[in-house]
């Protein structure tokens, strides 16, 4: 018999149930109010009362109401058809959802009842297979959408029968296992599993540090990210945050691409919706949308549903790396989901910690990072779960505890400036703060030595070095004044500029420009190093700045053309020419 409750006390969200059985942590119940469910989690267990968190509007919820306990956590729909739709945090498909506003306590079933997937299958009668075993695929707009074996099964489990290929729909039988009790299990498509508890069904074993290309030149360039890594982007208002994820979203090298908005204001979220249908997908020459998930919090949902969020975006992302896929994770903005936790630990009257977070805020954060990486699946193919959140600290205060809590776990910091972001410098991803900790692994440093060059690392941080001289002349020229300084310091300035120009900025906005392979990268990080390391004859600092302002249009020209195309040889054959006019022999 299923636990029942009594509503003893509202306090926004937050509502206090006296449970008449046993109750768990995590679980789910529904309050009705008025004729309507109302979904809630339970997040804190005090005797007999339980603390829960409402996923909808409490408003016109009353004392003694009735509670219904669903006797299980908070747990997402896994199955084919999750592509390229739009779930709220609860994984309610907003497509099957009628009117601007959604209705309180309406409820859609995340899957296609009716569609039939053409199933072809993997495993065969006799084969022994465990949880996440791969028993069959079916083709979700392109890719090869493995059946599995569900997670929650223990042991063993020999295939007694598979279907023949054919169209079933996510509800048809397509396998009978049998356990080792000799008793018969069914299996369809479908499998459900909770949020907060990560989907582990792979070996552990060393994780290999493969580059991850973006297309982002300042991220692939000079603060790499790894296959299976992760990486944050905290900034102020306005500094690029939601473009950048954007574009990495479009440009790199991953198979699926689930982007959950936590939280972020309706007109970015918007543009998610309106823009990705009509995106180009230049790995597949589809639409971008199809190999996309979207996860977005609905604005008439309560502040705390953030929390929910981004873990159904998490085990979204767990399940098709179970297939051997590479993932890629984007979450804008963590500081609300972070601000969402703060809001229950201030009802729950728990201790406050730094600026009225929890006291365990860098273990919540630690412990979902942790949830990204590489694997080896079972059957010894590998998967990959790439996570890149942001962070909104308030006033683009990167000491706040959100931004702290997550650079102590995120192995990439993608620092916006708002001073790069002013003068209108984007990527605006400061290089100087920023850094990739990736790039201490020597396994990384001999990945990169074979697929790019054995010196690769060292003109990064030759490139590193003159950025960073760069600023500390600027600042000496701007305290001095220009007349102030030797020539030598401008040299010096501008030759960091042609490696900000060139390198470190981009444009989103050209068919071109907007994505850079790694090859295209090292030809321009070698040619811009070359004008670096060169010797120049100058008379005034007017002549450092006329001279280099035409090298740096002569090689944004470059990055506008076509790689090695007649176009681009004929402006390196001027840019040739230019240096050649005052380089001293």
């Amino acid at each position: 018999m299923s636990t029942k409750g009594k509503v003893k006390g509202i306090i926004s969200n937050l509502v206090i149930v006296e449970a008449d059985g046993p109750v768990s942590q995590n679980e789910i119940c529904f309050i009705v109010s008025g004729g309507t469910r109302l979904m809630a989690e339970v997040i804190k267990i005090n005797g007999q009362n339980a603390f829960v968190q409402v996923f909808e509007s409490t408003t016109g919820v009353k004392i003694n109401e009735e509670v219904e306990f669903a006797g299980h956590m908070l747990e997402v729909t896994l199955g084919p058809g999750i592509l390229s739709k739009n779930y709220d945090g609860l994984q309610n498909d907003l497509d099957k959802m009628d009117g601007v506003f959604l209705k309180r306590g309406d409820y859609t079933y995340p899957l296609d009842h009716d569609k039939k997937w053409h199933f072809k299958p993997l495993a065969k009668a006799g084969d022994i297979v465990e949880a996440a075993s791969w028993l069959g695929e079916v083709d979700e707009n392109g890719m090869p959408h493995k059946i599995m074996v569900p997670f929650v099964f223990k042991g063993k489990y020999t295939v007694k029968s598979v279907s023949d290929e054919g169209d079933y729909t996510v509800e048809n039988t397509i396998a009978t296992l049998v356990d080792s009790n000799g008793k018969d299990i069914k299996v369809n498509m479908i499998q459900k599993w909770p949020v907060k508890v990560a989907i582990t069904a792979y070996k552990e074993k060393p994780r290999p540090f493969k580059l991850l290309e973006t297309g982002v030149r300042t991220i692939d360039t000079l603060n790499p990210i790894v296959e299976g890594g992760t990486g944050f982007i905290p900034g102020p208002f306005g500094a690029g945050k939601t473009v950048l994820q954007h574009a990495i979203s479009k440009q790199a090298e991953a198979d699926i691409v689930i982007v959950a908005a936590c939280g972020e204001r309706a007109n970015e979220v918007v543009e998610i919706f309106t823009e990705f249908p009509e995106l180009e997908d230049a790995r597949t020459g589809k639409k971008l949308i199809e190999r996309t998930t979207i996860i977005a919090n609905t604005s008439n949902m309560p502040v705390a549903a953030r929390e929910a969020s981004v873990y159904t975006a998490m085990t979204l992302a767990e399940y098709y790396r179970s297939m051997g896929l590479r993932a890629l994770l984007m979450a804008d903005s963590t500081s609300r989901w972070a601000q969402a936790l703060r809001e229950m630990s201030n009802r729950l009257e728990e201790l406050p910690g730094p600026d009225a977070f929890p006291m365990d805020l860098p273990a919540v954060i630690s412990s979902f990072y942790a949830r990204a990486g590489y694997v080896y699946l079972n059957n010894g193919e590998t998967g990959s779960i790439t996570f890149i959140g942001t962070v909104s600290p308030a006033g683009g205060n990167l000491k706040e505890p959100v931004t702290e809590s997550t650079k102590k776990v995120a192995r990439c910091f993608y620092a916006l400036a708002q001073g790069r972001a002013d003068s209108k410098r984007y990527p605006a991803i400061d290089p100087i703060d920023s850094y990739s900790k990736y790039l201490e692994y020597p396994e990384f440093s001999e990945y990169v030595g074979k697929i790019i060059s054995e010196t690769w690392l060292d003109l990064v941080n030759e490139a590193k070095t003159i950025l960073l001289r760069g600023k500390e002349t600027y600042e000496q020229i701007n305290i001095l004044g220009d007349d102030g300084v030797p020539i030598d310091y401008h040299v010096t300035y501008w030759k960091s500029e042609v490696i900000d120009f060139i390198v470190l900025q981009q444009d989103a906005f050209d068919s071109i420009d907007q994505s850079t392979p790694i090859e295209r990268q090292q030809y321009m990080l070698t040619s811009v190093l070359d004008i670096c390391r060169t010797s120049f004859d100058f008379d005034s600092f007017n002549d450092v700045t006329n001279y280099f302002k035409k090298a740096i249009n002569l090689y944004k020209q470059m990055n506008y053309s076509e790689f090695k195309s007649e176009k681009f040889n004929k402006f390196e054959q001027e840019l040739n020419d230019l240096i050649a006019e005052r380089r001293i022999a």
